[in-house]
């Protein structure tokens, strides 16, 4: 039955939505992870003298959910961090820096609660099919749910070169969906090289979410109350930069506001 409130008629209905059953918030610190590099960048890293990482991305995170015997409704949740590490190389005094770019990767477990299902869901994701197709079909060995990982831009915490015999770092080679960072396959180093190690700090949530019937809430269709900018705009440039707030915090940077 509909109910109003402050002059809306308020209706439920019954929707699907992810659900997040159970998520964790971590703050990693992958220590000496070996940097994987092509057989032309990595000939460069074992003759230079020093490195510098300019610049180190999340390129790719590799996800594999399976559930747990002995705990029915958690669930292991395997995650493989792929790192894009852009360095910046000197040979040697009086020449040109170079840059190249490699491949760190690591693995981490989660052990989240996503509750059971034990159904096989069909659907047809929307698109049209002949009256002969079969239909899409979705896990249909169990249903799993679905781990979502949110990942800030990582921190390069520290980098060095060290010598191929005396390096004990931890090696995790790349999967071959993150070789085309470096530009192919990644070589090994010759023993008398050089492996570059690099320390990354991570800042992620992980997600369990499974898609459940909701019933909730409805007031009204939401229509936009605002109008569409055409993409040519009357408006001379001078008029539209007339319009911009002035940047008080570029010239006067804020407080942090906490008082020691």
């Amino acid at each position: 039955m509909a109910e109003k409130r402050d002059g809306l008629c308020q209706d439920a209905v019954c929707i699907d939505a992810g659900r997040v059953y159970d998520s964790c918030a971590d703050k990693d610190c992958f220590e000496d992870l070996r940097v994987y590099f092509n057989e032309h960048d990595q000939q460069l890293i074992d003759c230079a003298a020093s490195a510098r990482v300019r610049k180190v991305e999340v390129h790719h995170v590799t996800i594999d959910v399976e559930a747990l015997p002995f705990n029915r409704g958690y669930y292991a949740c395997d995650l493989t961090y792929c790192f894009e590490v852009t360095v910046e190389l000197c040979i040697g005094r009086g020449q040109p820096t170079t840059t190249v770019r490699g491949i760190a990767t690591t693995e981490k477990k989660v052990i989240l609660y996503g509750s059971e299902g034990n159904v096989r869901v069909f659907c047809n994701d929307g698109k049209l099919a002949d009256f002969c197709s079969a239909p899409t079909e979705i896990q249909p060995q169990q249903s799993l749910p679905r781990c979502c990982v949110q990942v800030a831009d990582p921190v390069m915490l520290c980098a060095k070169l060290e010598d191929a015999r005396s390096c004990k770092c931890y090696c995790c080679p790349p999967p071959d969906c993150c070789l085309c960072c470096c530009g192919g396959l990644c070589c090994e180093t010759a023993e008398n090289g050089h492996v570059l190690l690099v320390s990354i700090g991570v800042f992620s949530i992980v997600q369990l979410i499974r898609n459940v019937q909701m019933l909730v809430p409805v007031y009204d269709y939401c229509m936009p109350c605002k109008e569409c900018t055409p993409a040519g705009c009357s408006d001379s440039p001078c008029d539209a930069f007339r319009k911009l707030s002035f940047p008080v915090d570029e010239f006067f940077p804020p407080n942090s506001g906490c008082k020691c």
